[in-house]
This record gives structure tokens, C-alpha cells and sequence, in this order.
């Protein structure tokens, strides 16, 4: 009969023979390329239940914001392929603001304008991406939005308000 620690040994090397084995047949090979957008991401996470579980500073929410924002888009990219970052690459920049914008709102003392630059960081991360996407059939979507929206304050809306603005005797 063998003893606990002979037990627990085989028990090892069989587990170690399993993996082994799928990495040979590319097993891991499959899953690091597929989910390697999700171990940024739950690094983003994990450092956000630091914070808020009261176990860490507010300086890991700089991390935490870009990993989390980061893992997002990589693993969208990874998704439906990496052309997409030709016109996503803004988001980026909106990493590090989100980063510093949770940093500003939780950091206990005054941050200066910390806000105010993680807000302009994600307002030019937006226009760059709609500028990005300018390139691409979303103009296409904007010019259609646009016309839709004109039709919608010419006829319904419109004038049922505009005409006791306007039209005053």
C-alpha cells in the first residue's frame, strides 16, 4: 500500500503528463492567443477589488483603469481582428484617462486638476476616434444620423414647438 506521499507524487506527475501532452497538441498554444486580452483585463479587475475592498491605495485605480480599458479593446480586437485598431487606436489615450479620472475621484487628498486633464485626455480620445472612424463606412452611419435627425426637427418636433417661437405676430 502506498503512502499519502506517494499518492500526492503521482498524483503530480500524471497531472504533469496531462499538461505535457496538450501543450504538444497546442492546446495552450490556442488558449493564449485567444485569451490573452482576458488576463490584462482580470489584472484590471483584481486591482480594482483591491482598491475598493480597502486593501490597497488609490494609486493602483491608475493601472487598474488603463488594464481594464486596455483588456477591453485588445480582446475586441482579438474578436473580430486587429484591423480594428487602425481606426480604435484613441482608446488608448481614453485608457490612461480613466486611470487618472478614477484616481482624481477616490484619491482622498486634493488632486489639483488632475480631473480636469483626465477629462480632456477622454474628450480628445472620443474626437480622435470619431476622426478615425471618419476614414472607415461610419461616415457613412454620421450622415445618415444627421439626415434622420434634420427630418425628425422639421416635421414632428419641430413644429409643434418652432412655430409659437418663430412665428410671433
Amino acid at each position: 500500500m502506498s503512502s499519502k506521499k506517494d499518492i500526492q507524487l503521482g498524483i503530480f506527475i500524471v497531472a504533469a503528463g496531462i499538461v505535457i501532452l496538450l501543450g504538444k497538441l497546442g492546446v495552450f498554444g490556442f488558449l493564449g492567443r485567444a485569451l490573452w486580452p482576458l488576463v490584462i483585463l482580470i489584472l484590471g479587475i483584481v486591482l480594482h477589488m483591491l482598491f475598493f475592498s480597502r486593501r490597497a491605495s488609490a494609486s493602483v485605480l491608475v493601472p487598474a483603469g488603463i488594464l481594464t480599458v486596455y483588456g477591453l479593446l485588445f480582446g475586441l480586437c482579438n474578436i473580430w481582428g486587429w484591423g480594428l485598431m487602425r481606426s480604435l487606436w484613441p482608446v488608448l489615450l481614453l485608457g490612461l484617462a480613466v486611470g487618472l479620472y478614477e484616481y482624481s475621484i477616490y484619491e482622498p487628498r486634493r488632486t489639483g486638476g488632475l480631473s480636469a486633464i483626465a477629462v480632456t485626455l477622454g474628450l480628445l480620445s472620443l474626437a480622435l476616434c470619431i476622426f478615425s472612424l471618419m476614414g472607415t463606412g461610419a461616415i457613412y452611419l454620421i450622415g445618415i444620423v444627421l439626415i434622420a435627425v434634420g427630418i425628425w426637427l422639421i416635421t414632428g418636433r419641430g413644429r409643434a414647438r418652432g412655430r409659437n417661437r418663430w412665428y410671433r405676430s
